[in-house]
């Protein structure tokens, strides 16, 4: 039993990473009905600049939060310039998501090289004994952090005028539009969710599994997969999904092979593709509608 719960929390630790990532997701294609795949480049490119400002002395709360807000600013930046033009062409949307994510890759490379950065975790290094479960004080951070964030976001799309005005667009954006939404606006908000929790997901993942260059590819596609099983454009499907999708892996990685716990998401993919292509709890407007 105590072998099983240690599964079940270092699942829940990476499923946490996987549905911020997957909010990300959402939170883009809400608002443009693109999807982002240069999402993962997000949580990458926030881990690395905090590690570059901590190693520049820095302080740790500094320069998470600074690293955070610089993503979020990158992604509105990226809106405005490469997504706005295109007006609602999705797939042209798509493309140049990729092609970010391509050129994100590259200029982390260049950056900051190919070897993983370190970011010290946020309150020491050491791990709980919790009636022989062990539990890195960092997935602490994970846990808390992932929890206030999907508090804040629900209070925000359901209690404040710009996060029912999202809302709305998500559903129907021309009708949001005639009523006097500004809609073009609302895409901008999105990238910038987007960019905040994909860059939240990086930092506080760090200390745990270090980033570098290329570690937004793998968060993306898992990211993606957890959209995919909760449904896409729900934040709360997508944050089940995630949670699902972590759990599943740590539970094929302990029982069975560590070189198949990968394969669980293209598996799943595959199935809810085939079997239910809407997700466990539908698209964000269906649900909502």
């Amino acid at each position: 039993m105590t072998e099983l719960i240690q599964y079940l929390v270092s699942g829940l630790v990476v499923g946490c990473i996987y549905g911020l990532v997957a909010i990300g997701f959402t939170a883009v294609y809400n608002a443009t009905h693109i999807v982002n795949f240069a999402q993962g480049e997000t949580s990458m490119l926030a881990a690395l600049t905090a590690a570059s400002l901590i190693a520049l002395g820095v302080p740790l709360v500094v320069a998470l939060l600074l690293a955070v807000g610089f993503v979020a600013l990158v992604n509105v930046a990226i809106e405005r310039v490469a997504i706005r033009p295109i007006g609602n062409d999705v797939t042209r949307g798509i493309i140049i998501t990729i092609g970010v994510g391509i050129v994100a890759q590259g200029l982390a490379a260049l950056a900051w090289g190919t070897d993983a950065q370190p970011l010290p975790a946020f309150s020491g290094s050491g791990s709980l004994n919790l009636h022989g479960v062990s539990v890195p004080r960092q997935a602490l951070w994970v846990f808390g952090t992932t929890a206030v964030l999907m508090a804040g976001l629900y209070l925000f799309l359901t209690r404040t005028y710009l996060g029912k005005a999202f809302r709305a667009c998500a559903m129907n954006r021309d009708a949001a539009g005639l009523m006097g939404i500004p809609t073009r606006s609302m895409r901008g908000i999105g990238f910038l969710l987007s960019g905040f929790v994909g860059g939240v997901a990086g930092v506080i993942i760090a200390p745990i599994a270090l980033m570098q260059y290329d570690s937004g590819t793998p968060l993306g596609i898992k990211g993606f997969v957890a959209c995919i099983i909760g449904g896409f454009g729900n934040p709360l499907g997508a944050a089940v999904g995630g949670l699902l999708l972590g759990v599943l892996e740590a539970l094929c990685a302990g029982y069975l092979s560590s070189g198949m716990k990968d394969a669980i998401a293209y598996v799943l993919l595959l199935v809810f593709l085939l079997v239910r292509p809407g997700g466990m709890l539908g698209e964000f407007g269906g649900a909502r509608a």
